[in-house]
């Protein structure tokens, strides 16, 4: 009763999440009515099929961010997951995503125990394990791609439909993140990470189990960025052990984007969904355009477009908490 209590007082309207479905809502229909093709299948099976990699390792990230973390070791993770799931491939997609959620899975206790017992700040942490993981999977596969086995379920993973509609990886995506939301909004465990990064010392005087909640959100990210190896190997067709690179900033731009706090504390699951959807959809737009032949916009340029517009969002969100601890402070 006391959590739910201080949780309701530690949200506040000026920190809803409503803009990023705004700009959303506009970018579709713009492009909705600009390009014949946007909502043909193949631009949405397309699209969804390879964001659902995006969307994995920002619904961790998420998790890491509203405890007040940060962890910068997902790329790393991605690659070193679809190596090893490469190399397992032969056995099934059942063995590849077991093998990609325990990779996953160790990197991400290692990150907690490294923050909590030796006291290390979480970005040098997860920085050292992101070129760990890197390293491993240059070392494993000979820094050279992995090739599947062609033979078997797992090929079918990342190219196949189920029931001839959806990708299967979305289909994994989708089942994920109902399953994060509801413990986020619905479960003690939510609460707890929300409390635990808006004060981590009034966590501790509240009861709460601090150093179990920060170890399960580090597990949660380092699984999900497992995961989202298998498809990676699943969908090129071999284990990358140089894919990944910046991918733990485009997990951090989407979770801003959506309305997470850096600072903890406050953040939405659907939100950071919405965010990894609406830049995935910007570099969609541009790439409709360079074939339109209007102009053309090389991927250099389209990194700095994401990182331009990563710098509004914390802009924005600098003047929210501003004008929120001024209303404080005059209270």
């Amino acid at each position: 009763m006391k959590l739910n209590k201080w949780m309701k007082k530690s949200q506040h309207p000026l920190l809803r999440t409503e803009a990023v479905w705004v700009a959303l809502t506009l970018i579709i229909v713009f492009a909705s009515l600009r390009y014949d093709d946007f909502l043909s299948p193949y631009n949405i099976e397309s699209f969804f099929s390879y964001n659902s990699m995006f969307i994995l390792i920002s619904i961790g990230m998420c998790f890491v961010i509203m405890t007040g973390g940060i962890d910068l070791s997902v790329g790393g993770v991605v690659a070193l997951s679809s190596v090893m799931v490469a190399y397992v491939s032969p056995y099934g997609i059942v063995t590849a995503l077991i093998v990609g959620a325990l990779t996953g899975l160790i990197c991400g206790l290692i990150n907690a125990v490294v923050i909590i017992r030796l006291r290390i700040a979480p970005f040098i942490a997860t920085l050292a394990m992101m070129l760990a993981s890197r390293g491993v999977a240059l070392l494993v596969s000979g820094k050279q791609s992995v090739p599947i086995s062609w033979e078997g379920s797992f090929p079918e993973y990342g190219m196949g439909l189920m029931f001839d509609l959806i990708p299967w990886p979305v289909v994994v995506c989708l089942v994920i993140a109902i399953m994060a939301w509801v413990l986020l909004e619905k479960m003690p465990f939510g609460r707890a990470v929300l409390a635990v990064g808006e004060d981590e010392e009034a966590a501790k005087l509240m009861g709460l189990k601090v150093n179990k909640t920060i170890t399960l959100v580090y597990v949660i990210s380092g699984v999900l960025a497992g995961l989202a190896g298998v498809t990676l190997a699943a969908s090129f067709g071999a284990g990358q052990p140089a894919e990944g690179v910046g991918w733990e900033l485009i997990a951090i731009s989407a979770v801003v984007v959506g309305g997470t706090l850096l600072t903890g504390g406050l953040g939405s699951i659907t939100a950071s969904i919405a965010g990894v959807v609406l830049m995935g959809l910007i570099f969609n737009i541009l790439n409709f355009e360079n074939g339109y032949g209007s102009f053309t916009i090389s991927t250099y340029w389209q990194s700095v477009i994401r990182g331009l517009f990563l710098l509004l969002v914390l802009i924005i969100q600098a003047e929210v908490l501003k004008r929120l601890r001024n209303k404080k402070t005059a209270q």
